[in-house]
């Protein structure tokens, strides 16, 4: 079963979006990373998705799974 997911991603005329996996609208759209981190973290937390933060040339740099977690750690 596929993950439900949330991404920061760079917009191309500025400024950072919030978009759901697969979406072509983002979520939200902020003028600073940092804005769009916090809000896209709240989201994924209320939704229970993994969370994904790209940086300004795309690449993923950080992941956090936000509940539904297929493989969780035993202990």
């Amino acid at each position: 079963m596929a993950r439900s997911t949330h991404h920061v991603v760079h917009n191309p005329n500025g400024g950072w979006d919030v978009k759901r996996g697969g979406a072509q609208r983002s979520s939200g759209h902020y003028s600073t990373k940092e804005q769009a981190v916090n809000a896209g973290r709240q989201i994924s937390r209320n939704q229970g998705t993994e969370f994904v933060i790209h940086g300004l040339d795309g690449r993923i740099q950080s992941a956090d799974s936000h509940g539904g977690d297929p493989h969780p750690p035993k202990g």
